[in-house]
């Protein structure tokens, strides 16, 4: 039996990025049964969209209701498809094969949830460039907590950029964190693996998806990453996480060395810097003073909901 599957896009001020990722959508070999689209701001979306399509469902919120899981959680439980698709309102699909690579996996019961490929688009800097191809390989596998002992915390890696989510399984975890600072999929991932879950990585579900952050703009996401992390010691306490960081960083350098562009080492160093103090202050947080926390996140609003 073939499971039918919705898509889920939280939206903030889209551009026409949004329409055209639509407009992708609709083009699918294996199309969506539904797609589901929680826009934050009604003032901010495109009145030409609504309406536009019958397999669209456009839910507003007020922007102090959204929650990067609590939003996404709210999304899934109107869904009633097999199989609910999370993506990004800047991530597209890099072929008209995006859902139906997604789905493959669910053909053993125990994959829970599946994950795409992200490839960088064409204004990507050359060390992101190459973070993209070591996070994202072009072999797809199969993770289980048999693989923690080898992995790490790359066991529970599965993004929300592209990730597809069994909903009965979703359900039954109890989905995603409803007030969360960031990195609500990697929580739910440790659960599932936690439970006895499989999770698929799927090379071939490609979507062109990058950002150019700056060593600073790096500082503030691995804040909140570690945040999210140490809020969760039943899933991430005890877990190996630098040695793959360390991994990256010598990987980057020795890249740059070979296609005869030394001066980007001192790039993979400062965005490296930035990633690690980012990440060992958000491991600290509650020893660091509020005023301090407001600095190092990314999502102040999160810390606002936390005080009350």
């Amino acid at each position: 039996m073939r499971l039918e599957a919705d898509v889920l896009i939280p939206v903030y001020r889209p551009g026409n990025r949004l329409e055209i990722l639509l407009e992708q959508l609709h083009t699918q070999t294996c199309p969506a049964r539904k797609i589901i689209l929680m826009n934050t701001g009604k003032q901010y979306f495109p009145p030409g969209l609504e309406g536009k399509y019958e397999d669209v469902e456009i839910h507003h919120l007020r922007k102090e209701e959204f929650d990067h899981g609590g939003t996404r959680d709210r999304g899934i439980r109107l869904s009633k498809a097999d199989v609910v698709i999370c993506m990004t309102q800047d991530a597209l699909p890099a072929d008209a094969h995006l859902i139906e690579n997604l789905l493959k996996p669910f053909s053993d019961p125990q994959v829970w949830a599946t994950y795409g490929r992200q490839l960088p688009a064409k204004d990507c800097r050359e060390v992101e460039r190459y973070t993209r191809s070591f996070n994202y390989p072009e072999e797809s596998r199969i993770k289980g907590a048999a693989d923690l002992g080898t992995l790490g915390i790359k066991t529970f890696f599965c993004s929300n950029v592209c990730a597809a989510w069994r909903r009965d399984r979703y359900l039954e975890l109890g989905g995603f964190e409803k007030k969360t600072i960031f990195n609500e999929d990697m929580i739910l991932a440790g659960h599932l693996i936690r439970k006895g879950g499989l999770i698929a990585y799927c090379a071939d579900a490609k979507v062109i998806h990058s950002h150019n952050y700056s060593a600073l703009q790096q500082f503030h996401r691995n804040f909140d990453l570690a945040v999210s992390q140490t809020m969760h010691p039943e899933i991430f306490g005890g877990i190996r996480s630098e040695s793959e960081g360390i991994r990256l960083v010598k990987m980057s350098m020795k890249h740059c060395l070979q296609i005869g562009k030394p001066w980007l080492c001192f790039q993979v160093l400062s965005q490296s810097a930035g990633k690690y103090l980012g990440y060992k202050l958000g491991q600290r947080y509650g020893q660091l003073p509020r005023k301090m926390i407001l600095w190092c996140t990314m999502n102040p609003t999160f810390w606002q909901e936390e005080r009350r």
